[in-house]
């Protein structure tokens, strides 16, 4: 668990279009402690973490075995944002926060189309955002108090939400720090 780690690991996740790595970006920017954030999608293309690669949908089936060795070490020393648009692949001893980006779906709809996906891809992640189904991996995969919706429309919720993550990431070093009073110098 985060007990020996001096740094949080937080998951930024949504649907596609959500804003996913503005958010992380921004922590990563404004945080009070240096994190570390990948885009797990892009380090699946870029490190060869993948099965193949669907036409189809335009994406890469995940080696999930090599994403995970590759990824364990660094989440074993903390300071992680993981930015990805799904959370259950990775082990609840590895996360402290799950932040679940909501968006309206005709606004999740346009940003796909401003990307070029393919028809179907947005169908399918507009209709994933409509019925919630990150928001539900999340529930099903981490406890309940270390998972957080917030609502991603507009400049003004990015700047909120990343204010409030980094309350969150002040909270958790005073508390990590208390518990740890009397190991630490």
């Amino acid at each position: 668990m985060a007990a020996s780690r001096s740094y949080p690991n937080i998951i930024i996740t949504g649907t596609p279009g959500t804003g996913k790595s503005t958010h992380a970006q921004l922590l990563a920017q404004e945080s009070p402690i240096p994190l570390k954030h990948i885009n797990v999608g892009e380090m699946v293309k870029d490190r060869g973490l993948h099965e193949s690669f669907d036409e189809e949908w335009q994406s890469y089936t995940v080696d999930e075995d090599k994403l995970l060795d590759e990824l364990e070490p660094l989440a074993d020393r903390g300071g992680l944002i993981l930015d990805w648009h799904t959370c259950d692949i990775f082990p609840e001893r590895w996360i402290d926060l799950v932040i679940v980006l909501r968006c309206k779906h005709t606004l999740v709809w346009e940003r796909l189309e401003k990307r070029d996906y393919p028809l179907k891809k947005i169908q399918e992640n507009n209709e994933a955002e409509i019925m919630g189904v990150v928001s539900d991996e999340a529930r099903e995969s981490y406890q309940s108090e270390i998972v957080v919706e917030l609502t991603s429309e507009s400049m003004e919720d990015l700047q909120e939400n990343v204010s409030r993550m980094v309350e969150w990431i002040s909270n958790w070093l005073d508390n990590n720090a208390k518990q740890h009073n009397g190991t630490q110098s």
